[in-house]
């Protein structure tokens, strides 16, 4: 992880940690190129958590964004599952 990525993640439990009580809800959002693979490997990343996972195409159907409704336990369980999705391929965090 590159120096700029790890002190965004930082900030953000930070962030977490003092705007929210724990366990709380959380709103993930991500794109992905149109490719049901890609869309399954997110949604297999909140596999058993109780999520609830929303999907929607762009107009050009190229991309498609979910968005990810799911308790978590903490500011790091957050950010380290952001971690985890990053390794799919072409992701993009919102």
């Amino acid at each position: 992880m590159d120096k700029k990525t790890e002190e965004f993640y930082i900030r953000l439990k930070e962030e977490l940690k003092n705007t929210s009580t724990w366990p709380t809800e959380y709103l993930y959002k991500f794109i992905v190129p149109t490719d049901a693979k890609k869309v399954e490997e997110v949604e297999n990343a909140f596999d058993n958590m109780g999520a609830v996972i929303k999907t929607h195409h762009s107009k050009t159907g190229k991309y498609t964004s979910l968005s990810v409704n799911v308790t978590m336990d903490s500011p790091e369980d957050v950010v380290g599952k952001y971690i985890e999705v990053s390794n799919i391929e072409g992701i993009i965090s919102l």
